[in-house]
């Protein structure tokens, strides 16, 4: 691992086998950037970031890298309106789309030649939003062909804390010179498929196959539940290389979690395909939303694998 500068700031590079990763682990625990060398000395980039000139809207705005969702993913709703959630006490707070961590400052627990550990340092605004005492980590482990990364919520709180996070992976789709997305495929083992209304509540997708282009634009947008089994896979038709995520280290991904496929446009140089805990709204539908106790921790795990 070493220190290096980037627009004014200093980011973090590792080196593992043929694989690069950079992160800025003090802003948003954002890893930036994963690309890996071939043998034939050609260069595979796997997770897109773009081509910037400054660093204003890093945390938040930059389509890139892997925004960390915490403590919701997507969008909330309070009795139909957006960007508020109410808890047990009955009270109505804001959340911000996608929580507070991506915009949020982190402070390095540990760091070394494999990954880092930091945890979030709440700003004085995000005790409106998310009024507990808690530490939430966030853990990359940096591999050869693979990462995996850890969240952890601990609550040190006299009453229960609920959280449903996730991963907003910005994967470079197509990677390979001459093909666009009609050339790719992904393999998802969904049983359903959902989306969220304007009002937050979900409401049956599009009837999706479990193996299909990555150009059909009925994956843009859609919530893929009842995962029947680890990982959901995509790359090139021919197999010749692939992405693999996985939500945890089971055969099969917990109940209620999954995974969200999106991507701006139909030309954009990157794909999202996000492992969640549960689908958007999980505070009032809650599918997928976990309630941690006082003095015990949570923790929510994924993989991300190249071949």
């Amino acid at each position: 691992m070493q220190s290096v500068p980037y627009l004014g700031h200093t980011i973090r590079q590792w080196q593992v086998g043929k694989s690069t990763f950079l992160a800025w682990p003090e802003a948003g625990a954002r890893l930036m950037h994963w690309n890996h060398s071939r043998i034939d000395g050609t260069v595979r980039e796997v997770i897109h970031w773009p081509d910037l000139t400054d660093l204003k809207n890093l945390i938040a705005g930059v389509r890139g890298g892997n925004p960390v969702l915490f403590p919701f993913c997507g969008r909330t709703f309070d009795r139909g309106d957006i960007h508020f959630w109410r808890g047990r006490d009955g009270q109505r707070r804001p959340m911000p789309m996608h929580g507070i961590a991506r915009q949020g400052t982190f402070a390095v627990n540990h760091i070394d030649d494999t990954g880092f550990r930091a945890s979030l340092v709440p700003a004085a605004d995000d005790q409106t939003i998310y009024p507990f005492a808690y530490q939430f980590d966030v853990t990359y482990r940096f591999e050869a062909l693979r990462l995996t990364c850890e969240f952890s919520l601990q609550n040190l709180d006299q009453q229960p804390i609920p959280w449903c996070a996730g991963h907003h992976f910005y994967f470079t789709a197509p990677w390979t010179d001459g093909h666009t997305r009609d050339d790719y495929r992904i393999t998802l083992p969904a049983a359903k498929a959902v989306r969220q209304s304007a009002t937050g509540t979900l409401f049956p997708g599009p009837n999706v196959p479990r193996i299909c282009p990555l150009s059909d634009p009925n994956l843009v947008d859609t919530i893929h539940t009842d995962l029947a089994a680890n990982p959901v896979r995509f790359g090139p038709a021919d197999g010749s290389e692939y992405v693999d995520v996985s939500l945890g280290t089971s055969a099969q991904p917990g109940s209620g979690q999954a995974m969200v496929t999106w991507t701006a446009d139909p030309d954009s140089p990157f794909y999202c395909v996000e492992p969640w805990m549960g689908p958007p709204n999980a505070i009032e539908h809650e599918q997928g939303l976990r309630w941690v106790p006082p003095g015990e921790t949570d923790r929510f795990s994924v993989i991300v694998a190249i071949g």
